[in-house]
């Protein structure tokens, strides 16, 4: 079966799968797309502006509270993507995405009214949850009405969107900080997500929805529990010790989980997710690809702002503009990577992004207090060229390797791979921040200590982002240049 499913060239294609009788995607359609993709990727950014905010905040959170209000959004975002692209597919991807919409909205009201820690974790979950239905059901709308030749510029335009998703989060996060509340944040979400979604039901046409599309809530709750206690797993094993019983036995969970969801997928009629797909050398490759440079990118978002703010000194508002030079090769390289990809097939792409992404994390690791920005921008520039330039031949290998017709399916794969690997990072570097500074990092005396600490995260981080990024090229080697093309 994968034979025929390795392109969308190869496989028949659904109805209305880039051909001429699907309607035609305007660009307002477009524009309305981005701007839902743009948002949805912004609040996983913004948060870590506001974590110093939280910290002195009379919420009053613990360290571990802290890693949980911002991993929440992106841990069930991520576990619930798969069957949210699916739900797409069998219901309609627009319905999906007004009810992501309604939900994001909702989970920012609940954010925004907590009175302690584990109701600000729980509205932080609701929006994820909404994000879920939001970033498949809008890559799935493009592949569906982009004919095959347009497909890989449509899905540049879908990263750059989330790339400027990034910029717009730290932006709007920092300006919240230092001349609002981390409330007012979270309250914007409320007549944004209401915006997007008139806009929405307005501009983008509906998809022929696919009743045979698997929809398996046993298999959706096996993912996501498995994701659960492994991220519980690194955020609470400094509390307690990683061979602690409580430590190990997450982990034990997480693997034990997840075992389950193979042998169910395997032996299921209609599995969330056949296991059997991973046959494919290029899907594994891309989907390790994409979460290997976000656990980097996402590492990096979380100890940015604490770096900026702590031992440099910035306010929030000039934190969330130094992280600009991040965002410029997100928003002009993507196309460069597209054309590049289209010319020598993805190994090219994806080995030197990666390799930057690597490069500009052990670059970040040897910053100081007394570091000049200038020199500390043309580290986040190395990392943000190697993040345009592999993000589109990435995403299209996810794409490619299944027909038209499971493009929920495809892009919520390639969605789950991205936040999968953003709370995996976002929880490495705040455990080993964490086990290795233990004092106040607002202390201008400990700065030092701080930025010790934060070396160490960002190159644990980097060894284990390029250990990865060596497996994903390798996983290339066995397609020629000429077949690479599609």
């Amino acid at each position: 079966m994968l034979r025929h499913a390795r392109t969308p060239a190869q496989a028949e294609p659904a109805p209305g799968a880039g051909n001429t009788s699907a309607p035609a995607l305007s660009r307002p359609a477009l524009l309305a797309l981005c701007a839902c993709v743009l948002v949805a990727q912004g609040m996983v950014a913004a948060v870590n502006l506001l974590v110093p905010q939280l910290a002195a905040s009379a919420l009053r959170p613990s360290p571990g509270q802290l890693l949980w209000a911002v991993d929440a959004y992106v841990i069930v975002f991520a576990a619930l993507l798969i069957p949210a692209g699916a739900l797409g597919d069998r219901y309609g991807r627009k319905g999906a995405l007004l009810a992501g919409l309604a939900l994001f909205a909702a989970g920012g009201a609940l954010s925004a009214l907590a009175p302690d820690p584990a109701a600000l974790i729980a509205g932080r979950g609701l929006c994820g949850a909404g994000a879920a239905l939001i970033m498949p059901a809008t890559m799935s709308v493009l592949v569906h009405l982009s004919p095959p030749e347009r497909r890989g510029r449509a899905l540049a335009t879908w990263t750059l969107a989330a790339g400027l998703g990034g910029l717009a989060g730290n932006v709007g996060g920092g300006l919240a900080g230092e001349f609002l509340t981390w409330r007012a944040l979270f309250w914007a979400v409320v007549p944004l997500g209401a915006l997007l979604a008139a806009a929405v039901a307005v501009l983008v046409p509906r998809t022929p929805a696919r009743p045979d599309a698997s929809v398996d809530p046993a298999g959706a709750l096996l993912l996501a529990g498995a994701l659960l206690a492994v991220v519980y797993g690194i955020i609470e094993g400094p509390s307690y010790g990683w061979t602690s019983g409580r430590a190990l036995a997450a982990f034990g969970a997480g693997a034990g989980l997840l075992a389950v969801f193979t042998a169910y997928g395997l032996r299921a009629a209609r599995p969330l997710l056949d296991p059997r797909i991973f046959a494919s050398r290029r899907l594994r490759a891309g989907t390790l690809g994409i979460g290997a440079a976000f656990f980097g990118l996402f590492a990096l978002f979380f100890l940015n702002s604490q770096y900026l703010q702590y031992a440099k000194g910035f306010s929030p508002a000039l934190t969330g503009l130094a992280i600009v030079p991040l965002t410029v090769g997100m928003a002009v390289v993507p196309r460069l990577g597209a054309r590049l990809q289209e010319r020598t097939g993805p190994r090219l792409p994806v080995g030197a992004g990666l390799g930057l992404i690597g490069a500009g994390l052990l670059l970040v690791s040897t910053a100081d207090a007394g570091t000049p920005y200038a020199v500390y921008a043309l580290y986040l520039l190395v990392l943000s060229v190697g993040t345009g330039l592999c993000a589109p031949s990435l995403t299209l290998t996810v794409v490619a390797e299944l027909p038209p017709h499971q493009a929920g399916l495809g892009s919520g794969l390639n969605t789950a791979a991205r936040e999968i690997g953003a709370a995996l990072g976002v929880a490495v570097a705040g455990t080993v921040l964490a086990s290795r500074f233990h004092g106040n990092p607002a202390d201008p005396a400990q700065a030092g200590a701080f930025t010790d600490a934060m070396g160490t995260a960002l190159r644990t981080v980097a060894v284990v982002l390029l250990l990865a990024a060596v497996a994903a090229v390798a996983g290339y080697r066995d397609r020629r240049a000429s077949a690479q093309r599609n």
